[in-house]
């Protein structure tokens, strides 16, 4: 009876529009940081803001609603220290280097092409099994990011900037195999606060907060290309801690309980075409068509290649949640 009035309350329009909202939001970001590494310059020093900004915020909310979470045993903090600074804190770190270098939209589609990967280190490491379907999502996806870079012309994108896109990859490729375990007794607030804490830890050991450009805080930025119109940079800051992070996590957490995994999933690959219209309208980044086309069929390679192997809705969910910590 309950396991029926549950579906009764579950509204998959509701569901769809919360995912986009969080994809709207993540997409945003994007552009968001690529103003601010235009004014600031350091991109360790943006992902250190951003890391350690969201952890005190999630500190703060885990202390009020669920203190017992603070618990921690040595290999758990083992694990939640890899998933902090591999699949947090690089990952997001090299994503704004890369930014930084190449168009929002081209370094999105290498990072999202991760979980062709997972689906792999699946099959061959862990012997799930996986439908022949993910080698053509996988032959999809080169074939489009060979469409991309236009690699009968040469090298057309800035290497440094690619290279930075897949470590970026990389290390999301290790917080998706991470999060698979991290999450096994722990749920995803204090999961994502502990693997933001590990991350600022980082960071402050990389790059004390004695030497942090403070100023950079007070600085006018000019957002759109080639426009007069300014704003405060700290309130872009303010925005990737709130807007960036904490507001479309809580959406992705609200929207799975409507749509499930599978909705996720078809979901997920909405954020690279919203991030390359909003790159386009503020930044001016625009891609060919041919880059165009070699997006989509990168896009259709994936979702191919995710629905090679089944996957439970409390991993989408992981999935889904870690993707928007870094973007």
């Amino acid at each position: 009876m309950s396991h029926k009035l549950l579906e009764r309350k579950k509204n998959p329009k509701l569901g769809y529009l919360l995912y986009f909202t969080a994809a709207v939001l993540w997409a945003f970001n994007g552009t968001v940081a690529k103003v601010i590494l235009k004014e600031v310059g350091d991109p360790l020093r943006v992902s250190q803001f951003r890391g350690s900004a969201t952890a005190l915020v999630l500190v703060i909310i885990v202390l009020l609603s669920q203190p017992r979470k603070f618990k921690i045993k040595g290999k758990e903090a083992l694990l939640l220290a890899g998933y902090g600074v591999i699949g947090v804190a690089c990952c997001q770190w090299f994503y704004f280097e890369s930014i930084s270098r190449i168009p929002i939209t081209i370094s999105l589609l290498i990072e999202f092409m991760a979980p062709i990967f997972v689906v792999l280190f699946a099959r061959f490491v862990w012997h799930h099994p996986v439908k022949p379907t993910v080698w053509l999502g996988l032959l999809l996806a080169m074939t489009g990011l060979a469409l991309v870079q236009q690699v009968w012309q040469g090298m057309t994108l800035n290497g440094v900037g690619i290279l930075f896109a897949v470590g970026s990859m990389t290390c999301l490729i290790v917080m998706y195999l991470l999060a698979d375990r991290a999450s096994r007794h722990r749920d995803p607030v204090s999961l994502l606060m502990w693997a933001f804490i590990f991350s600022a830890s980082f960071f402050a050991i990389a790059r004390p907060w004695s030497s942090f450009p403070w100023h950079s805080l007070t600085v006018i930025a000019q957002p759109f290309d080639n426009q007069p119109y300014t704003l405060p940079i700290g309130w872009l800051f303010g925005y990737m801690v709130i807007g960036g992070t904490l507001a479309p996590y809580v959406l992705v957490i609200n929207s799975i309980k409507h749509i499930g995994g599978a909705g996720a999933s078809i979901m997920g690959i909405t954020e690279p075409p919203v991030a390359a219209a909003i790159a386009w309208v503020v930044l001016g980044e625009a891609l060919n068509l041919t880059q165009m086309l070699g997006g989509l069929v990168i896009l259709v390679g994936i979702f191919v290649a995710e629905n090679a192997r089944e996957n439970n809705p409390e991993q989408v969910l992981v999935n889904a949640e870690v993707s928007g910590a870094v973007s």
